[in-house]
């Protein structure tokens, strides 16, 4: 099956929007989640980057591993520095990163992609760490072990579904 971004955001909202008043949105230059003051007038909203399916798993991973206060805030209200962070900044990315990746691996596999890990620090102090590879396959083994949140398995059974379909 070839995905394409508009198979995503469907799957998303159909998941997603009545419980929860949350859109996925392509085309942004950028990733961001920006909570609305009003969901019942205007959605929250995951913006991804472009049309990039992996922008947003991503960003959907965030999103199902965000808790409810977390919700509330523009971007989750994580620390975020972009490309070009010092090894100290990178090893404290990497410690917010694991699980969101794992989760996006789970996601990506569910459509048949390719996960791709990302440092995201390609002009900083070099590229991921070490352990950063070992600890999101670990993340990763441990959520299809123990199970995933409740949106995050919602989401996962509805881009297997949608697969099927195809």
């Amino acid at each position: 099956m070839e995905w394409a971004a508009g198979d995503l955001e469907r799957a998303f909202r159909d998941c997603f929007l009545a419980e929860h008043a949350t859109i996925l949105v392509g085309g942004g230059s950028e990733p961001v989640y920006l909570p609305s003051a009003d969901p019942e007038v205007s959605p929250h909203r995951i913006v991804y980057r472009e049309d990039y399916l992996a922008s947003a798993l991503h960003e959907v991973a965030h999103w199902c591993l965000a808790g409810r206060a977390r919700r509330r805030l523009e971007d989750y209200g994580y620390w975020y520095r972009p490309d070009g962070r010092s090894a100290e900044e990178q090893a404290e990315f990497e410690r917010a990163e694991a699980r969101p990746q794992a989760l996006e691996w789970i996601f990506s596999e569910a459509c048949g992609i390719a996960f791709h890990l990302s440092a995201d620090n390609l002009s900083g102090a070099g590229g991921a760490g070490p352990d950063f590879e070992v600890r999101v396959h670990r993340v990763r083994a441990e959520l299809l072990e123990v199970g995933l949140p409740g949106r995050a398995a919602r989401f996962l059974a509805a881009l297997r579904a949608l697969r099927s379909e195809k």
